[in-house]
């Protein structure tokens, strides 16, 4: 029982995450007029790059702080 579920959260941020931020920087700023100019993808892909970053900082520290488990023969 060793999985985290930051673990999985925090790569499914990442991936989404990156994708945004990439479609953003190489995306026509044209398609941006109807918000104020603003590159909400690049933004929002930021943001959500960070929230993973948090998510798998917290599940590694998590993970740090576990003691190893005797194993099943009890020795």
């Amino acid at each position: 029982m060793g999985l985290d579920i930051r673990v999985p959260i925090g790569i499914m941020f990442a991936i989404i995450g990156a994708m945004l931020v990439i479609f953003g920087a190489v995306s026509d700023p044209a398609i941006y007029a109807r918000s104020l100019g603003l590159n909400l993808n690049l933004w929002w892909g930021a943001a959500l790059l960070v929230f993973a970053a948090v998510m798998l900082g917290l599940a590694r520290r998590a993970g740090a702080g576990r003691k190893p488990s005797a194993d099943a023969s009890g020795r």
